[in-house]
Order: C-alpha cells, then structure tokens, then sequence
C-alpha cells in the first residue's frame, strides 16, 4: 500500500476539493452517502493535504506543519468589514 505522505504529495487539487466537498456534505458527488469511517478519513485527508499542501489563513482551516488556524470574532469582523453578502431589493423578498 502507498504511504498516505505520498498520496497526498501527488494528489491534485481537484482530488482535494472533491473530497472536501464530500466532508462538508456528507456525501460524494453522484449523491451517495459517506459512511461515517468514509466521513471520517476524508476529513483526516482533507485536513493533512491542508496542513501540507495550502497556505490558509482563515477560520477554522488547517495551517501549514498541523496548525488549526482559529480567528477571533474581532478578526473575522475586520476581515469581512464592507463587503456584503448578498443584496435583495424589496420586491424580490
């Protein structure tokens, strides 16, 4: 069996986002739903590809060398300060 460390080095980024995608949904792709040890070690190869693979700063992602990045609720303010999420006139409502 290849050494997880290798599966990661060479996965491509399309792989990744496949899996997170199926972490965060909880199901793959054609709808199918992840078992919970599927579940489990996707989320555990999302988070090593982050940890190894991705610069991320943001909340609740995982930084280089395993690092959670956990900002405070001041940071994400600043963060997103002046940009709106989504803008409805009042006739779409």
């Amino acid at each position: 069996m290849t050494d997880i460390n290798q599966v990661i080095d060479q996965m491509p980024l399309e792989v990744y986002e496949r899996l997170r995608s199926a972490a965060e949904l909880g199901k793959w792709e054609d709808g199918s739903v992840l078992s919970e040890t599927q579940r489990e070690s996707t989320l555990q190869v999302v988070m090593m590809y982050q940890a190894r693979k991705l610069n991320q700063t943001e909340h609740f992602t995982i930084a280089a060398g395993g690092k959670i990045n956990e900002l405070s609720k001041a940071e994400l303010k600043k963060q997103f300060r002046g940009e709106s999420i989504a803008e409805f006139k009042a006739e779409e409502l």
